[in-house]
């Protein structure tokens, strides 16, 4: 397996009603990520991506599953599966991207 590059394992961010809530209360941070990229080396994306220098103490990772839709007697992809990351940084620690 080939090594997956810092900058390609973050995909976005992903900003809903609970990742804000999450960031502004619990200092935690959601992300897309590469599929195939671990703990380890999500810790060292975010590390090495944002520039004020952050320091990540707690990585989760899920796999969102695929959504599928109906019309009719077919049934069709509505959304492709996809890794998601929640981020906890440590405290005292915040990511500019998020508090705009």
């Amino acid at each position: 397996m080939a090594e997956i590059h810092p900058y390609d394992v973050l995909i976005r961010p992903v900003i809903t009603e609970k990742s804000s809530v999450q960031s502004d209360e619990l200092n935690q941070y959601v992300f897309e990520v590469h599929q195939d990229a671990n703990k380890i080396q999500i810790k060292e994306a975010v590390e090495l991506v944002f520039p004020n220098n952050v320091k990540v103490a707690k990585v989760r990772t899920m796999i969102m599953p695929a959504k599928r839709g109906q019309r009719g007697r077919r049934w069709y992809l509505r959304s492709r599966q996809w890794k998601k990351a929640i981020v906890t940084l440590e405290p005292g620690h915040t990511i500019e991207l998020f508090n705009l």
